[in-house]
């Protein structure tokens, strides 16, 4: 699966349950049958590329032992590649059941399923999140306004967040997968302000370097053993069918992706 497969299904479509319950299950039985090695690559799968994720980290600021929520975590990959470079405790919330129940086995985090939109956390309950690839799944503008609030209020003073998200650069994209909500770069900017975050920093994500060889060899062994399963299973073939959209889209530019630091005020 590409990029296009950021998500986390709040909206409860077929192609989303698809994509993020049925299908994360299926990838956390082939990584666990391909070995430890695999895991976090198989598992960050649609995450993006390690840079990406290492552009955010470094903006973060995350210290051992700082408690990091991440919401729409999917199968938790990104958390786990965080928790093993720097030492942060992630706390994982999810909406899918069947991607908890393999997030939890493949990593041990603690996992909640919870939607992005009304987060089981106190206020201020941490000084770090992110909300990878989540946004353009919210059913329109408010749910995308309520969310990103609640990224605000889970946040400490000060506290630091980091999103990945598609923006639209038309009004009306040709073809778009089912589900999608994909805000305008002034949309967005919109919403921030609404919900009280301050972006820092932004980034394409295609512009940083490219995963090492090693990482892109566990991800096609994954994909290749995936299909070689489950490639006649409608789950999967819905799972690729948005994903093909999300990567048209992309490649024609009506799509441009963003990694973004965070910043709640004092």
């Amino acid at each position: 699966m590409t990029t296009g497969e950021w998500r986390h299904g709040m909206n409860g479509s077929d192609a989303m349950d698809a994509e993020f319950d049925t299908v994360a299950e299926w990838t956390a039985e082939v990584a666990e049958s391909l070995g430890p090695e695999y895991r976090i690559p198989a598992a960050c799968r649609g995450s993006g590329r390690p840079s990406a994720l290492d552009w955010l980290l470094a903006g973060l600021g995350l210290r051992p032992g700082d408690v990091m929520i991440d919401i729409g975590a999917g199968l938790g990959g990104p958390s786990a590649y965080a928790a093993e470079r720097t030492g942060v405790q992630p706390i994982l919330a999810e909406p899918e059941f069947d991607a908890c129940r393999a997030a939890a086995r493949l990593f041990g985090a603690p996992v909640v399923q919870a939607d992005a939109t009304a987060l089981p956390f106190a206020d201020g309950a941490a000084s770090h999140a992110w909300c990878l690839g989540v946004l353009c799944t919210a059913s329109g503008p408010d749910a995308q306004r309520t969310m990103l609030r609640e990224l605000h209020r889970v946040l400490r003073p000060s506290g630091r967040a980091g999103l990945l998200v598609f923006l639209a650069t038309r009004d009306r994209l040709d073809n778009p997968p089912e589900g999608n909500h994909f805000p305008s770069r002034a949309q967005l900017s919109a919403l921030l302000r609404e919900a009280d975050l301050t972006e820092t920093a932004a980034a394409d994500p295609a512009s940083l370097p490219a995963p090492p060889v090693s990482w892109q060899e566990r991800t096609d062994a994954v994909d290749h053993e995936l299909r070689r399963r489950f490639g006649d299973a409608p789950p999967l073939l819905t799972a690729l069918e948005q994903s093909r959209k999300i990567g048209e889209l992309l490649h024609s530019g009506e799509l441009v992706s963003q990694v973004i630091q965070l910043r709640r005020p004092d």
